[in-house]
């Protein structure tokens, strides 16, 4: 089963959900993850155990097209569920995200759904709690509660190599004393910490965050009024923005769509900042006028990236 269907148009606040599902003997659980980040679906494949797995959920290996070998991690397993007999045979979602291919072994697929960002919500602490922040969102489909999972954390808590920190070195620190204001749209509270420590090593950079990209539009129009009313250029008031793609009520890609079909903001350089970036994804970014793409793991180009854009955006409007 080959999955190769993906919203064409950015920008429009949809998102496409593959809903999968995890049997238990008394239970199905449903669960989802953004069609933007599937490569397929197919059926099971010869797996071969890895030396020094370091976690219970990880099958092994498999190798896919072109001779890539791909791990396979038992979502089942790492959501501590007590997965029932199978009755019938189980499929494989191989993902792409954060510049890498993974693979996770589930009871069944359903079926794509498309819906607004709007439906999408943030969940509980509840949620949170019982999951070990492994949900990102929750929707409610034909009478069924079904869980977006953080495959990015997931694949973090296989293999700490791969979580997002703060281990480098910052070299894009200015003598000049200049402060300049960051927005940062971002759902994920770790996501939002890591930047603020990053960005504030700078003590140049001035930063506001918000959790999702209808916040952030509603501050900006703000700001826009806020200019507008003094006269000043909106620029007085935020330099640069910095957003996360997925993100429940406004995604990034519209956020960042609006804000370059305004004709005052459009002079604010945007950064998308997701899991999302890849070669194959990439022309997403570019058709709602984005500025600059990288992915997450990609942490320490925000800072010089940003002063790059900001220096770019200030000649263009000199």
């Amino acid at each position: 089963m080959s999955q190769t269907r993906i919203l064409l148009e950015a920008g429009t606040n949809e998102v496409e959900i593959v809903e999968f599902y995890i049997d238990e003997d008394d239970y199905r659980g449903h669960y989802g993850v953004n069609v933007a980040k599937v490569v397929e679906i197919i059926r099971m494949q010869p797996v071969t155990a890895m030396p020094h797995m370091a976690h219970p959920s990880v099958m092994g290996a498999f190798r896919h097209r072109d001779g890539k070998i791909v791990p396979l991690i038992d979502l089942a397993v790492y959501l501590n569920k007590k997965a029932a007999a199978e009755k019938e045979e189980p499929k494989i979602i191989v993902t792409e995200f954060n510049t890498m291919i993974t693979a996770f072994k589930v009871s069944g697929v359903n079926r794509i759904h498309r819906m607004s960002w709007q439906a999408v919500e943030a969940p509980g602490q509840f949620v949170q709690t019982v999951s070990h922040n492994s949900v990102t969102g929750v929707v409610h489909i034909e009478g069924r509660v079904v869980f977006l999972l953080d495959m990015e954390k997931i694949v973090a808590d296989m293999n700490q190599n791969l979580a997002i920190t703060l281990d480098g070195k910052l070299d894009s620190e200015r003598p000049t004393g200049e402060t300049y204001t960051i927005l940062h749209a971002d759902d994920s509270g770790s996501i939002r910490t890591l930047v603020h420590s990053l960005l504030a090593e700078h003590k140049q950079f001035k930063l506001i965050q918000v959790p999702n990209g209808q916040e952030a539009w509603n501050l900006l129009l703000k700001i826009k009024a806020k200019a507008e009313e003094t006269g000043n250029p909106v620029q007085s008031y935020v330099d640069g923005v910095i957003t996360d793609i997925e993100m429940p009520r406004m995604d990034g890609l519209s956020l960042c769509r609006n804000i370059k079909e305004d004709p005052v903001l459009k002079k604010i350089p945007v950064a998308l900042f997701s899991s999302l970036i890849s070669e194959r994804l990439a022309h997403k970014g570019d058709s709602v006028g984005a500025d600059a793409q990288f992915a997450k793991p990609d942490l320490y180009n925000i800072s010089q990236k940003m002063l790059e854009l900001i220096d770019t955006c200030r000649a263009q409007n000199a």
